[in-house]
């Protein structure tokens, strides 16, 4: 069983870096989160106390835009082709291939999106120890949006317009981390980070359980 799980993670990790069927890949996102740091300046002007104040702010959001791009290919391309009924029928439980979806989806943004936070704190002129908290907030909060997308990508597959759908459930299910990874910031705090990190593990907790009831009830 393990020697699957391990196939499986390696093949969920290299299909979401390629960019699966609709291409990107890491470099999609990764772009997009740069171009939101490189074109705030320009529509808040460049006043450095304006932009260091909510400039963290702008970096957690562009981050869940970037987390919730690749939505239409977490889940519903291997449901069409039949890849989640070979599983099951091989013993395979969809709660492990749902955590397994959630391991590969945030290997395939989250440690490259912590490195292009750093040039995007520098264009927004955030200071280092401001920097250094996104940074932790980054490292505890990007689990959650992987989960969320993964969640939210299981019980939409299938659906008439399920992409549109998707990210109108993303968006809320995220408010908590968002509200508490930027708060860190607000406050300047452990606690902040402590609770980022606290909503992440409830999500990663529930998604597998919820997402496969989802794929079974689509089944």
């Amino acid at each position: 069983m393990s020697g699957a799980l391990w196939a499986i993670l390696r093949r969920d990790v290299l299909v979401l870096l390629r960019g699966g069927v609709s291409g990107g890949g890491t470099l999609l996102p990764i772009l997009f989160f740069l171009s939101v740091a490189v074109i705030f300046p320009f529509a808040v002007g460049p006043d450095p106390k304006l932009l260091a104040r909510v400039g963290g702010g702008v970096i957690w959001v562009a981050a869940l835009l970037a987390a919730i791009l690749p939505l239409d290919r977490l889940v519903e391309p291997d449901r069409e082709a039949g890849l989640f009924d070979q599983w099951a029928l091989r013993g395979i439980a969809e709660e492990w291939v749902i955590a397994i979806r959630m391991a590969a989806h945030w290997l395939s943004f989250a440690p490259a999106l912590m490195l292009a936070a750093l040039p995007a704190a520098g264009l927004l002129g955030l200071n280092g120890r401001v920097t250094g908290l996104i940074e932790l907030g980054l490292l505890a909060g990007t689990p959650g949006l992987a989960a969320v997308g993964v969640m939210v990508a299981a019980m939409t597959a299938g659906l008439k317009g399920g992409a549109a759908l998707a990210g109108l459930l993303v968006i809320p299910l995220c408010v908590p981390i968002l509200i508490f990874g930027a708060g860190a910031l607000a406050i300047g705090g452990e606690s902040g980070l402590a609770l980022t990190a606290a909503a992440s593990l409830v999500l990663l907790a529930l998604t597998p359980f919820a997402g496969a009831a989802a794929l079974r009830a689509g089944r």
